[in-house]
């Protein structure tokens, strides 16, 4: 068994928060537009956008290397706008144990808020954190909220 490791991170944006959810929840095929230094790309392997139990496939880029994420949507609460997904194939699977990361867009008075929460298990203390992917989903917000904000009328 694996050291079990828990990595958060709350992001403000201007946009509003619903641009989140449907982007990953509906289209995430279109992140590659919002982010293209982060994503490329976005396939559908089994089911359908935004089902529980659908597969996807991401590319992006991370640490100047092109890299990919075979997920499965593992759980949605619509209510709470919050969507699960696990990596069952990919990069980041090949050096750490059950990796998932869960999506939570909210708002909090007059803040829209983006939410990642990162869960894993490390083989042993010499694996270090993912706290440069953490930071990936942090610049990756931040470039899809520019996007909208500062998309053409």
């Amino acid at each position: 068994m694996g050291l079990k490791s828990k990595l958060c991170a709350q992001i403000e944006v201007k946009a509003k928060n619903d641009v989140f959810h449907d982007a990953f929840r509906h289209k995430p095929h279109h992140v590659s537009t919002m982010c293209p230094v982060h994503i490329q790309g976005c396939d559908r392997l089994e089911g359908d956008f935004g089902t529980v139990g659908s597969k996807i496939c991401w590319k992006y880029t991370h640490d100047g290397k092109e890299k990919f994420s075979k997920q499965i949507i593992e759980a949605i609460d619509e209510e709470k706008k919050i969507i699960t997904f696990k990596e069952f194939e990919g990069d980041i699977v090949n050096e750490y144990e059950n990796w998932k990361v869960s999506l939570h867009v909210d708002e909090e008075g007059e803040k829209d808020l983006v939410s990642w929460t990162m869960e894993y298990e490390r083989p042993n203390e010499n694996v270090p954190e993912l706290t440069n992917l953490l930071q990936f989903f942090i610049d990756m917000t931040k470039s899809i909220d520019d996007h909208h904000v500062n998309k053409p009328n």
